[in-house]
């Protein structure tokens, strides 16, 4: 086979081209951090990279869920915390209240906190976070606690509908973690019941009445609510610790899928540059070799 200049020049100008590519590729990598530009270079690494990067999603909108549950409980237990100063501060009263030597005015005055006592309290069973009531079951869009004048207490809401369900008593769930799902709420039954402010009310009535017998049970049934609101406190302060445990987990599994996605999918500099500058030496050595072998004319020859 004739060998021609022509294919001298096209054929080291074809690997002139190649080794160009060697090079670009290694300064991109250098420059962008990623072993590939596109999926084509490497179908393997492309693919892996789309997994790992799914898993990584997927644990940051968990993470993102976690922290939703943490607003949510958080304000919870302050709330539990405000109540149960307040049912602490309501037996007090009921104690003070029990001296038969007090006056109608001084009893006066204890009714009148007491009533400011009770308008806190239904507050506080009202809290809310981001616009969604925290104390109602899966019904966040209305205030639990309402207070009736003509009954002269808190009152359990209720749809005037009688077909329409409250879902005051239905748990509201979030997904934490991959098929672990948690309870975020407190059954407001247990720390907001209808006999919270029944037993309130019956208090207000005693201050009215006889103060040595009907005081004396507004009392043992004050201090049995403020038991339920510390006990519901409890039950939330243990669901909140295996929260932590979980959102500990989620950053471990964070972690470990950033680094494994970075091993998968970025290079190591060091040995980018290494391939850079062996490349460019390999270019230069390519430049000089054909400027060698191919001479620009025939008159070259002749001199």
């Amino acid at each position: 086979m004739r060998i021609t200049q022509s294919m001298l020049q096209n054929n080291m100008l074809r690997h002139l081209f190649k080794s160009q590519q060697e090079m670009d590729k290694y300064f991109t990598q250098i420059y962008t951090g990623k072993k590939i530009r596109r999926p084509s270079e490497d179908p393997v690494i492309a693919m892996r990279g789309i997994g790992y990067r799914t898993e990584l999603e997927e644990v940051k909108q968990y993470q993102r869920n976690v922290s939703n549950v943490w607003s949510w409980m958080d304000h919870a237990d302050d709330a539990l915390d405000k109540a149960t100063k307040v049912m602490q501060r309501l037996e007090e009263l009921a104690i003070q209240a029990k001296n038969d030597t007090l006056s109608q005015s001084e009893r006066h005055s204890i009714l009148e906190e007491v009533k400011q006592l009770e308008q806190h309290l239904i507050t506080i069973a009202n809290t809310s976070v981001n616009g969604r009531y925290i104390f109602n079951g899966t019904d966040t869009n209305h205030a639990p606690v309402v207070y009736d004048e003509s009954e002269g207490k808190g009152i359990i809401w209720e749809p005037a509908d009688p077909n329409v369900e409250s879902g005051r008593d239905k748990p509201v769930i979030i997904e934490v973690s991959k098929g672990i799902t948690f309870e975020v709420n407190i059954d407001p039954d247990s720390v907001f019941p209808q006999e919270l402010f029944d037993v309130i009310k019956d208090f207000k009535d005693a201050l009215n009445g006889d103060p040595l017998k009907d005081i004396d049970d507004s009392i043992g049934a004050l201090q049995e609510m403020t038991q339920k609101i510390i006990r519901g406190r409890a039950d939330l302060g243990a669901r909140m610790n295996r929260l932590e445990l979980i959102e500990d987990r989620l950053s471990q599994q964070g972690i470990i899928a950033e680094d494994i996605m970075k091993k998968n999918e970025g290079v190591d500099f060091e040995e980018a540059v290494m391939n850079l500058l062996a490349q460019e030496a390999v270019h230069r050595a390519a430049l000089a070799s054909g400027a060698k072998l191919i001479q620009p004319s025939l008159i070259d020859f002749l001199r």
